[in-house]
């Protein structure tokens, strides 16, 4: 039984090697094709390295990486193919993630796949709803935005803090809702999304948005614009270095047996502990990536400037979702590291009960090897979503019926325009809507 404990840590160090996530390097990589807007190069890079950067098990986050880039390259069909992917291999992962928990309490948490985070969830049914509008396809839309609110209203009903709902993502399944008559499912989402801005302020970093509708709106055309802003902070694996009693502390929250003792083995784990100076253990953080453009405003022919407002920021959302992760991350990393000195130690006590000469050296020996290698498949859940924008701009224009030449421009921190972007000939008509994005990353 005890050289079962040995063989199993073994065994990791090869299992181990197939869980992986997209390094940061990659990540840097993309990110700078990006901040030139070579969206669709970008995008390439990720199809190309498809199967060596993201483990078999995160298909569906490479689908998600690249359709992104190839929405805001204006390739939205095949944008829209890759998200459809990654939403059918999520719903199937969903149906699976229980029987997928026990390595990540035994090796690290990559041996599951990729858990994605609500916000993240929740996005895929924006940039598919917007893929179809730019293909002049409502009812698809319209199905996408039912979708969201539906996965929403199920958030709410399932947490009761932290984030719970998506005030962007119900705004904006209330325009698409409008837009193909749904008034009453258009008024519920509405409401969702003021109060959620209300509720979620502080968190997610936004304010209420505030849009005014003129009287004669229905003689006028509505232009919908979007501006995707930055790039997203990227996670990285870092270490820390614990002693043997915070360990204790953190596995206190849940004891293995019901008279709230520790079992034998872990108890003679955590005591081997306290023999050494310290454990390491690794977890995600959040790195910023720097881009130049913080705000953005709409000009249109007659002079008149629109300001735009910011719905959502991603980058709160992704760190305000790592800090409810963290206490379960903190908690397998301590048991991961309990496990692992119970292999060291039946390793030690296998080889020195074997009666050979030197057991006493060579039990230690075996001891460290198995130390080392319980230390090497410790690593950091890094992977993400990391294609996404860091914060998403909007603005509504009401605007005579025609062709307009619409103006985007973009200011940096000190309020000078350093970049702009004309929609050529966008054509109004009495009472329509238009949806239009654009995306800066640098």
């Amino acid at each position: 039984m005890k050289k079962a404990h040995v063989y199993l840590v073994l065994g990791l160090a090869v299992f181990c090697s197939a869980c992986t996530a997209p390094s940061l390097r990659y990540k840097d990589e993309i990110s700078r094709m990006s901040a030139r807007g070579d969206f669709k190069t970008a995008a390439d890079v990720i199809e190309q390295k498809r199967t060596k950067v993201y483990a078999k098990q995160d298909r569906a986050l490479a689908y998600l990486d690249e359709a992104v880039l190839l929405h805001d390259a204006g390739e939205t069909a095949k944008s829209d193919e890759l998200f459809a992917q990654a939403q059918d291999r999520l719903e199937e992962l969903y149906t699976k993630s229980v029987t997928k928990a026990a390595g990540r309490l035994v090796v690290n948490d990559l041996t599951s796949p990729y858990s994605v985070a609500p916000y993240e969830r929740a996005m895929t049914y924006f940039y598919r709803a917007m893929n179809f509008l730019d293909q002049d396809n409502l009812v698809d839309a319209a199905v996408e935005a039912r979708r969201a609110v539906m996965f929403l209203d199920n958030l709410r009903g399932s947490k009761q803090k932290g984030y719970n709902d998506d005030p962007f993502v119900q705004y904006f399944a209330s325009l698409v809702f409008e837009s193909v008559g749904q008034i009453d499912d258009a008024r519920i989402s509405r409401t969702n999304a003021l109060e959620g801005y209300l509720r979620l302020r502080d968190k997610l970093h936004v304010q209420t948005p505030e849009f005014s509708v003129p009287a004669n709106y229905k003689e006028l055309g509505e232009v919908i614009i979007f501006h995707y802003n930055g790039l997203l902070p990227l996670k990285r694996n870092t270490t820390v270095q614990f002693a043997w009693d915070r360990i204790y502390a953190i596995l206190s929250t849940a004891r293995e047996t019901r008279s709230g003792e520790l079992s034998p083995e872990v108890a003679n784990a955590l005591r081997a502990g306290f023999m050494g100076n310290a454990v390491t253990l690794s977890y995600p953080t959040l790195v910023e990536q720097p881009y130049t453009i913080v705000s953005s405003f709409v000009q249109t022919k007659d002079g008149q400037r629109y300001n735009m407002q910011k719905m959502a920021d991603l980058a709160a959302a992704a760190q305000a979702d790592l800090e409810e992760r963290l206490p379960g991350i903190w908690f397998r990393a301590a048991s991961r590291a309990v496990a692992k000195q119970v292999a060291a130690n039946a390793a030690r006590q296998a080889v020195k009960s074997s009666g050979n000469d030197n057991t006493q050296m060579w039990g230690d020996l075996a001891g460290l090897f198995v130390t080392v290698v319980g230390s090497t498949v410790e690593k950091a859940d890094t992977r993400q979503w990391f294609t996404l924008p860091a914060q998403i701009f909007m603005t509504r224009l009401f605007l005579p019926p025609g062709e307009q030449d619409i103006e985007l421009l973009f200011r940096d921190g000190f309020g000078n325009i350093v970049e702009k972007h004309t929609f050529e000939k966008v054509r109004l008509t009495p009472g329509g809507r238009v949806f239009l994005h654009y995306r800066t990353a640098n």
